[in-house]
């Protein structure tokens, strides 16, 4: 907190310019955008879906404290298209912020899906459509399959409620096309495992790639690139994409360097690096 408030770090990350037109154009074509840290638009089978979304400027309960964006979001909040359906991972103030799912609330009217003990939260908000999952729980949704799994995280939005809430990832299942988003996970080999086992293979896999320095903190509940790489391999993905970076300064790891990690790593497997999508703010993949 005292380095990421008083002596915050720069990055300059190029951008993919998006507008946002062609998104709000599409009916039906899948695609897949990241719009920074762990949020990513969705678009399978005209459903269109935010993963952990965020549009602020900090992440933290207050304005002017705690990691600060360090890269705008690479889609204007304004020129989204119709948002149907929210996947929340997790209650952490860098997955979970207030400003941003209120606004979806009023402007789009979405449902939100969650884990276990976060619904009540939202009702403080006076979100109403909102479910709650526990882990390997599914939900259908305008012809997509949505299914709450394992994560090795934790949560806590204060001292006094650490773990009340459950954490997780998420499996998104459409007509023949299936993606699979980590959240925020350390690396468990029997959860990804099983994860892939039951719900794989995946067309895409969304895993964090960033906040791993340093290691004695991180290394239970976040991944560093090498290990997700190997979360990838385990819940059998086809097409690798790397979040959880790049956007806001939360560890000690150098801020640009986790994608040059992953492509080391990919290149010392042997993965197809057309494979391997390490995006720009705001690119979108068609999958």
């Amino acid at each position: 907190m005292w380095r990421t408030t008083f002596y915050p770090r720069s990055a300059s990350l190029p951008r993919a310019e998006n507008d946002g037109r062609l998104l709000r154009e599409n009916r039906s074509d899948p695609t897949v955008t990241w719009v920074g840290h762990s949020t990513l638009l969705i678009q399978l089978d005209g459903v269109n879906v935010l993963t952990d979304p965020h549009w602020s400027n900090r992440a933290s309960p207050v304005s002017f404290a705690g990691p600060r964006r360090v890269t705008r979001p690479g889609i204007m909040f304004e020129d989204l298209p119709p948002i149907h359906l929210v996947l929340i991972s997790h209650d952490h103030y860098d997955h979970l912020d207030v400003s941003t799912v209120t606004r979806l609330w009023v402007t789009h009217r979405p449902l939100f899906l969650v884990p276990l003990g976060l619904k009540a939260w939202f009702g403080e908000l006076g979100i109403t459509q909102v479910e709650e999952l526990d882990w390997w729980q599914s939900r259908t949704f305008r012809g997509l399959t949505l299914t709450c799994v394992p994560a090795q995280h934790w949560s806590a939005r204060s001292w006094w409620d650490q773990n009340r809430r459950l954490w997780s990832g998420w499996a998104v299942a459409g007509r023949d096309r299936r993606l699979f988003f980590a959240g925020d996970t350390g690396y468990y080999e029997p959860i990804s495992q099983e994860i892939g086992q039951r719900l794989g293979p995946f067309d895409v896999a969304a895993i964090q790639i960033g906040a791993y320095m340093p290691a004695a903190m991180m290394r239970l509940t976040h991944t560093t690139p090498e290990e997700a790489l190997r979360v990838f391999g385990d819940v059998r993905g086809v097409n690798f994409i790397g979040i959880h970076w790049g956007t806001f300064d939360l560890a000690d790891e150098p801020i640009e360097e986790a994608p040059a990690r992953v492509r080391a790593e990919a290149r010392r497997l042997g993965l197809d690096p057309e494979r391997i999508w390490l995006p720009k703010h705001g690119e979108t993949h068609p999958w």
